[in-house]
C-alpha cells in the first residue's frame, strides 16, 4: 500500500481521525502518513512526510519504531518528556497493519498516574516516618523501664508520662487519616442538607471554649442577625470550623484574641458567584508568605518542631481543603511574619435563599 493508496483509503483516515488516544501511521517509506488531531497536538501538525526519526525524536520511542519495522512484532515503550514545564510520561503502543505494511502508533499519557503512585509512595514514606518517630521513643522507654529504671519510681513516672504522650500522638495521627480517609470517599458526592452556618459556628466556639481558657486566649464571634443558609454537611463544617479556630488558638498564642467575622458577598472573585465568607483571625507571629501555597499539603509544615510539640498531624488543614472541596467552597490563607494570620473558609449560600 504506497501513498497514493494510503490517500485513496478515506476509511483509514477515518478510523484514525476517530481514535481518542493520539494515533499516527508509518508508512512503508518510514515516513509518517496520517495522525489524527490528538496526535498533531503532540507531536506538531508538519510531521505528515517526515521520516519517523525526525516526526518522534525521542531515542527510546525511535529505537522501538526501528525494531517494530524489522521483526513486524507488536510491542509497547514508556518514554518521559517534559511538557510546559512538568515531567509527562506516555505509554506507546506500536502495532503492525498486517498486510498493508504499515505501522500503527497510539500514545497514551500516563502522567495522571504516574502521579498518582508518587503520591502514594510519598503519603506511605510520610506516615511511616510520622508513626517511627513516637514507636521508637516508646519501645526505647519500654526496653529502659525493663532494665534501669526498673526500681527507680520517679524516672519511671516521668517515662510512663512520655510514653502516654506518645500514644497520644499516634492516636491523633491515626485519627486523621481514617478522617482524611472518609472524607476523601465522599468528596464527590454533594451534600444536600440546609445549614445556617451561625449554628455551626457558634457550637464550635462552645467546644472550644474551655481550650482558650486554658490559654487566656479571647474568642471573639458576632452572629449577627441574619442567617447564613448553605448546602452543607454539618459534621464536616463542624470539623473545617473546629480545626482552624483551634489552630488560631495554639499557634495565635497565650493572652491573645481570636476573631470570627462573616460577610455575604454579591460576588465573590474566587468561585465567581455569590459566597459568604468566614475568617477566623489570630495575632500569632505569622507565617513566611513562601509556605502558604503548600500548608493544604499532606503533612506539610511551616514549622514542623513547633507543630509536633502543639499536638499538630500535618493533616488538619488538608482535611479542611477535601471538605470545602465537597461543597464546592475555597480556603484562602493571608499571613505575614508578627503580622498574625487569616484562614477564609469561602462558601456558596444556599440557592433558594432571595
Amino acid at each position: 500500500m504506497n501513498n497514493h493508496d494510503l490517500d485513496k483509503a478515506p476509511a483509514v483516515q477515518d478510523l484514525i481521525a476517530a481514535f481518542p488516544l493520539p494515533t499516527l501511521i508509518i508508512g512503508r517509506a518510514e515516513k509518517v502518513e496520517i495522525l489524527n488531531s490528538a496526535a498533531e497536538i503532540l507531536l506538531g501538525k508538519n510531521v505528515v512526510g517526515r521520516h519517523f526519526t525526525t516526526a518522534l525524536r525521542h531515542p527510546k520511542l525511535v529505537d522501538a519504531v526501528e525494531h517494530c519495522l524489522l521483526d513486524r512484532a507488536p510491542r509497547s515503550v514508556s518514554y518521559q518528556v517534559v511538557e510546559n514545564g512538568s515531567d509527562a510520561f506516555y505509554d506507546v503502543y506500536l502495532h503492525e497493519i498486517a498486510g498493508a505494511g504499515l505501522l500503527l502508533l497510539s500514545f497514551q499519557n500516563m502522567s495522571d498516574l504516574a502521579q498518582a503512585e508518587q503520591m502514594r509512595r510519598d503519603f506511605v514514606a510520610n506516615v511511616s516516618h510520622e508513626l517511627r518517630t513516637p514507636l521508637t521513643a516508646v519501645m526505647g522507654f519500654i526496653e529502659t523501664l525493663h532494665s534501669t529504671a526498673r526500681d527507680d519510681p520517679i524516672a519511671r513516672n516521668r517515662f510512663l508520662g512520655i510514653m502516654a504522650d506518645e500514644a497520644k500522638r499516634m492516636n491523633r495521627l491515626v485519627g486523621d487519616l481514617l478522617s482524611l480517609s472518609r472524607v476523601e470517599a465522599v468528596e464527590r458526592v454533594r451534600p444536600t442538607a440546609r445549614l445556617d452556618l451561625r449554628n455551626i459556628l457558634q457550637t464550635t466556639l462552645r467546644n472550644l471554649n474551655p481550650m482558650a481558657r486554658n490559654e487566656n486566649v479571647s474568642l471573639q464571634f458576632d452572629p449577627g442577625q441574619l442567617p447564613l443558609h448553605v448546602i452543607g454537611d454539618g459534621d464536616q463544617l463542624l470539623q473545617v470550623f473546629t480545626n482552624l479556630v483551634e489552630n488560631a488558638i495554639k499557634y495565635g498564642g497565650r493572652d491573645q484574641s481570636v476573631e470570627i467575622t462573616t460577610l455575604k458577598r454579591t460576588h465573590d472573585p474566587v468561585l465567581r458567584s455569590p459566597a459568604i465568607s468566614v475568617v477566623v483571625t489570630d495575632h500569632g507571629p505569622g507565617i513566611d508568605p513562601i509556605h502558604l501555597p503548600r500548608l493544604t499539603e499532606r503533612f506539610y509544615r511551616a514549622d514542623s518542631h513547633r507543630s509536633r510539640e502543639l499536638g499538630g498531624t500535618g493533616l488538619g488543614l488538608a482535611i479542611v481543603k477535601h471538605i470545602l472541596n465537597r461543597h464546592r467552597g475555597r480556603l484562602k490563607i493571608n499571613s505575614q511574619p508578627g503580622q498574625g494570620s487569616q484562614f477564609t473558609v469561602i462558601l456558596p449560600p444556599d440557592a433558594s435563599d432571595p
